[in-house]
């Protein structure tokens, strides 16, 4: 289910003037910040983008992405499916203090060019949706780990009496010790 691939910059501003709306996909390699916190580049990305203006005539941007990548669980460190799923809306400003002035609703978008890289608005998205922690369900792990034990052989300890004490050289060193 690809579409056409995103867009990478385009002139947010005069897209919200016509009120346009794109869809498109990417691959998590197009997304390199992203990617890094992933466990493979497999997965595909989708964004909608419906761009307009608000009763306060400010450029708004309605911001709809999903996800499906891998990531590492952080029990056993094995790959984990994971989707992700995000809805935003945009307010875009020129500086930080119409940022500041912005309804709590909205978040800012701070574009000083004409052209804003799609990409990047749809990574910081992305990076944000992807919980700081994933992990399998518990069963799962431990049937990992049983697989890993499985092919294992537990490591035989010596003996107590078979290791040498440590402490021997210094009952040597005690004043009125034989020697």
């Amino acid at each position: 289910m690809l579409s056409e691939p995103l867009p990478s910059t385009l002139d947010v501003r005069k897209a919200a003037v016509r009120g346009v709306s794109i869809r498109g996909a990417l691959k998590p390699l197009d997304l390199q910040r992203f990617r890094a916190l992933l466990a493979d580049d497999n997965g595909v990305i989708q964004a909608q983008l419906s761009f307009t203006r608000d009763e306060e005539n400010r450029h708004i941007i309605q911001l709809a992405v999903t996800a499906e990548v891998v990531v590492t669980c952080q029990r056993c460190l094995e790959p984990l499916s994971k989707n992700l799923a995000c809805d935003n809306t945009l307010a875009v400003v020129w500086t930080d203090e119409q940022a500041a002035q912005l309804p709590r609703h909205l978040e800012p978008l701070i574009v000083e060019e004409e052209a804003c890289r799609l990409w990047d608005v749809v990574e910081d998205e992305l990076i944000l949706a992807l919980p700081a922690f994933s992990y399998h369900t518990t069963e799962e792990c431990q049937q990992t780990l049983a697989r890993f034990n499985a092919g294992q052989a537990p490591a035989e300890e010596p003996a107590a009496s078979e290791k040498p004490n440590p402490f021997n050289v210094l009952a040597q060193l005690k004043p009125g010790s034989k020697t």
